[in-house]
């Protein structure tokens, strides 16, 4: 089931408008979602590693914008994140993002964030999101 697509200008993540946000900018290729983001100084927990909210909400949304794009109205449900490597002020890093399973209203994604120079893991995530109207 497809609907028409939403705008969202001030998603922290995605919204264009939003002059705090991330503006990251996804791509969708049937079921997978991609992006690459480049975190910066506003970006930091300690030192000048990036902070794991910021990370979590990178891959919230390469997940979520999947169903978004093929305009499906979705929220997340749950979501359990693995961090395995820091991320770095200035490390320009690649999302990706896949449907893993679907049943009914509840849909299953998987995310991940890599370091681009060495493609190294960064962390991972598998999330749960239910459908709305499904």
């Amino acid at each position: 089931m497809s609907g028409e697509i939403e705008a969202a200008p001030m998603c922290f993540a995605c919204g264009e408008d939003n002059p705090i946000g991330l503006n990251i900018r996804f791509q969708v290729q049937g079921d997978q979602c991609s992006a690459m983001f480049t975190p910066n100084e506003n970006h930091v927990g300690f030192s000048d590693t990036v902070h794991g909210g910021i990370i979590y909400t990178a891959l919230d949304d390469v997940t979520a914008n999947i169903l978004y794009q093929q305009g499906r109205k979705a929220h997340t449900a749950k979501s359990e994140v693995r961090y395995r490597q820091p991320a770095r002020v200035g490390e320009k890093l690649m999302l990706k993002g896949w449907i893993e399973t679907e049943r009914r209203r509840l849909i299953v994604l998987k995310g991940e964030v890599r370091r681009a120079a060495d493609d190294v893991v960064v962390a991972e995530c598998e999330s749960s999101f239910m459908l709305e109207n499904a």
